[in-house]
């Protein structure tokens, strides 16, 4: 049995026994190697030239890398480690020279074959601010004293570590709570729509294409629009997409439906430039399903479309989801570098969502990152929240990538995004889905501007 020796050691056994409590929960040292973590020690190498990058988590007397950038390293004993000098700092550590600080020198070579000159180790956290691990960026030559922004980049990078550990928990929360939400759902509109209800739609030109503003923050100036398919249903009105798209998808509907709204996309770009040349500026955006991402000749096929509107390729935008990529990364690889090469602009939609969106962020050319709107309406619940989405922008600047925020639907949402720089964004604050009709009307708005958080009710009617 330990014994406590004073009030204070029972406070740090108490606060041990929770960090341990949570590193258990969130099953991090029995997951498989995560694509993500090794993007993250692969940018902190490249943006720190460090010789060495490790990811690790601490248990009760180990340090077990996730992931690493120069020597492989599996596992590090903890004691004497820069994990507990973090975690005895609470915070970020850096030591910039190491022969200059005994004390410093001998607790902290946990790679002693290395023998780093200089380091500096960061805290990775869970949401409820427990220390779960650390990462580290190691020198073999002393260096100048960290800079403020390069701490803060470094620091940024573990919570892009800790978001991470974060997405994992939402994903499996969400997937839980849509079995339970769709299956009522499924029940009540058991057996529709059918293949031929799908067929009969596309054959009387029954789907539209509803258009949503994408903005920039500071300006309210329309830079680009987001195409959103709709059903008008003669009977049952207008159908939202998540009705009748996973049916498209299963019967394979989705190529034609999908080939429909591209041309149609292209079509309303031409129609726009024709009726305002200074329209030529503006991004029309399409969202990909995954069975239309792995036809072959969809380069061509864009291609095409393009050259037949007498469109520019710059003016349109092709969205793609993480799980569209998923099943050939070489396949990606190639389909999203000819695209690329095209002149269309490449965005990840729904980022965060997924295992390995860091790792696609980094490996593909794409240009604009979308914040997924679930990370937006929780930034106002607490600091953890918010710093995912300030980890997200960060990472997107130094990448060099636009950054536009999905589903904005509150004042307090958009001035937070406007204070941590994020330079655009869409959503029900400014405009909802507009038919191509009221589009026309908002672009004609001089400057392309539109009124203002205030004035999004007025386009609702």
């Amino acid at each position: 049995m330990l014994q406590m020796g004073s009030a204070i050691t029972l406070c740090e056994f108490q606060r041990e026994e929770r960090r341990l409590a949570t590193l258990e929960a969130t099953g991090i040292l029995d997951s498989e190697p995560e694509p993500a973590f090794d993007a993250i020690t692969r940018l902190a190498a490249q943006y720190f030239r460090a010789d060495t990058v490790l990811l690790g988590f601490a248990d009760e007397s180990r340090i077990w890398i996730k992931s690493y950038w120069g020597e492989a390293v599996r596992e590090l004993p903890r004691i004497d480690s820069t994990f507990e000098m973090v975690l005895a700092e609470d915070g970020p550590v850096v030591v910039p020279d190491v022969s200059r600080c005994a004390e410093t020198g001998r607790r902290a070579l946990p790679l002693r074959r290395l023998c780093p000159a200089s380091f500096a180790s960061v805290p990775v956290r869970s949401r409820e601010g427990e220390i779960l691990g650390v990462l580290s960026v190691f020198a073999c030559q002393p260096r100048r004293a960290m800079a403020l922004d390069e701490l803060r980049m470094l620091e940024s990078l573990a919570e892009m570590v800790s978001a991470q550990l974060e997405l994992r928990r939402i994903k499996r929360n969400c997937q839980c709570a849509s079995v339970h939400a769709l299956k009522p759902a499924k029940c009540a509109e058991a057996g529709w729509p059918t293949s031929d209800d799908l067929l009969r739609a596309l054959e009387q030109r029954q789907f539209v294409l509803y258009y949503q503003p994408e903005v920039e923050l500071v300006t309210h100036r329309i830079v680009g629009v987001e195409a959103l398919i709709r059903w008008e249903h003669p009977e049952r009105g207008l159908v939202c997409p998540a009705d009748f798209i996973p049916f498209a998808e299963e019967s394979g509907l989705i190529l034609p439906l999908g080939d429909w709204g591209l041309a149609e996309a292209c079509n309303q770009i031409q129609s726009w430039c024709s009726e305002d040349p200074g329209h030529s500026s503006l991004r029309v955006c399409v969202n990909l399903s995954a069975r239309q991402f792995a036809r072959e000749g969809l380069t061509d096929h864009v291609e095409a479309l393009l050259q037949r509107a007498g469109v520019a390729s710059r003016q349109l935008g092709l969205e793609m989801t993480e799980s569209s990529l998923m099943p050939s990364n070489h396949i990606a690889v190639e389909v999203l570098g000819d695209l690329h090469r095209l002149g269309v602009s490449l965005l990840m939609d729904d980022f965060g969502t997924g295992y390995s969106s860091l790792n696609y962020l980094h490996s593909f050319p794409f240009d604009v990152l979308k914040i997924d709107r679930s990370f937006v309406s929780r930034m106002t619940q607490g600091e953890q929240p918010l710093q995912i989405v300030r980890t997200i922008i960060e990472l997107a600047r130094a990448l060099g990538m636009d950054v536009v925020a999905e589903g904005i639907e509150t004042r307090e949402q958009y001035a937070l995004l406007r204070k941590l720089g994020c330079r655009y964004g869409q959503g029900f604050l400014f405009s909802p889905p507009l038919p191509a009709q009221r589009m026309t009307e908002c672009l004609r708005l001089p400057g392309r501007v539109l009124p203002g958080p205030e004035g999004a009710e007025a386009l609702c009617n």
